[in-house]
């Protein structure tokens, strides 16, 4: 996710980031707006980024190492305890989950440095949950966009360079699980599979039998985390990727948008209570940041037709790895 900078400041395009300090002079008149601060582009502070790179991938990695014992066990309820070799194998799903978020930013990353429009290197953020062992990863954009264009290059770039890395992990996660059959007392989580999930799931076990599923390997369960993540970023709403592209395509319109989509996800929480904290982030990013996007620099350059092409796409995207109900429990489905 690309976080948007905050308004007014003045850009040099082949220079330093000229912060203004809001001075009313005429440039036509000879005088100079008011500076604050002048600081290079891409400057980064590597030690954080590492830093955080390193506890993501801890963190990771012993919440992948949980998942790997859950898949060695199968259904049953016995789980080995945790030792060197599966601490190892929690690599599966860390290398994977971080392949996905890391190329998803650099994407982001890659077309800023293109656009010459300031930002920084991802930010990981490592986090105690037991299901991911992090929140994501985002990066932090210090300049206005130029234009929409631009807007809409920097926005559509982290979801289809995270594409590209998700399809092919989703396919070989699920080359790696087992179908089984699930035990009459089961009980545990049911993940939401979407429309891309299950084709890919067709593909490679063709239809699983009646009171069996997939035992997911911890690499197609990081790949699946990387589907609901891309749906969510593509979510039309505010600052999210899907805002951004939003704007670019429909300008002060996606105000609208936005406000429909917490609707949405407001609607959604009684489909599925893991939409919950979804709907409760809009609501605050809607008191806190408002509705509307942050304008650019060039409000009036209209998108070309391949771009609108890619936003089509986009929608596709969103579509595939969508699902209304992402996370419940098993018992709860099994007997509502």
């Amino acid at each position: 996710m690309a976080s948007t900078p905050p308004p007014f400041r003045e850009v040099a395009p082949d220079g330093p980031v000229v912060f203004s300090g809001g001075s009313n002079a005429d440039p036509a008149d000879g005088a100079a707006p008011e500076v604050l601060t002048v600081r290079p582009r891409f400057e980064h502070r590597y030690w954080l980024h590492a830093l955080l790179l390193i506890a993501t991938l801890a963190t990771t990695t012993f919440v992948g190492a949980l998942h790997y014992a859950a898949f060695e066990a199968g259904f049953e309820a016995r789980m080995p305890d945790l030792d060197v070799r599966l601490l190892a194998r929690g690599l599966w799903y860390s290398g994977t989950l971080l392949a996905i978020l890391g190329a998803h930013e650099m994407g982001h990353y890659f077309m800023c440095r293109y656009h010459r429009v300031d930002a920084t290197l991802p930010y990981f953020l490592p986090a105690p949950l037991p299901l991911t062992g992090t929140v994501g990863a985002f990066i932090r954009i210090r300049e206005m966009f130029p234009s929409k264009r631009v807007l809409f290059d920097i926005g559509i770039a982290g979801p289809i360079a995270g594409f590209v890395v998700l399809v092919p992990a989703l396919v070989w996660g699920l080359k790696l699980s087992e179908v089984a059959v699930l035990p009459a007392d089961f009980e545990g989580l049911s993940l939401g599979e979407p429309p891309l999930f299950q084709l890919a799931s067709w593909l490679v076990w063709g239809p699983v039998p009646e009171g069996a599923s997939v035992n997911l390997h911890p690499m197609g369960f990081a790949a699946w985390f990387g589907l609901i993540a891309t749906a969510l970023n593509l979510l039309p709403f505010g600052q999210l990727d899907g805002g951004h592209i939003a704007y670019a395509v429909l300008g002060r319109r996606s105000t609208s948008v936005s406000l429909v989509m917490v609707l949405v996800a407001i609607g959604l929480t009684f489909v599925s209570q893991s939409w919950l904290i979804v709907a409760v982030m809009m609501l605050v990013m809607l008191v806190t940041i408002g509705a509307r996007h942050p304008r650019v620099l060039d409000e009036d350059e209209p998108l070309d037709p391949t771009r609108r092409w890619l936003a089509f796409a986009a929608a596709v995207i969103l579509v595939l790895c969508f699902t209304p109900a992402p996370i419940e429990p098993y018992r709860l489905i099994a007997n509502p």
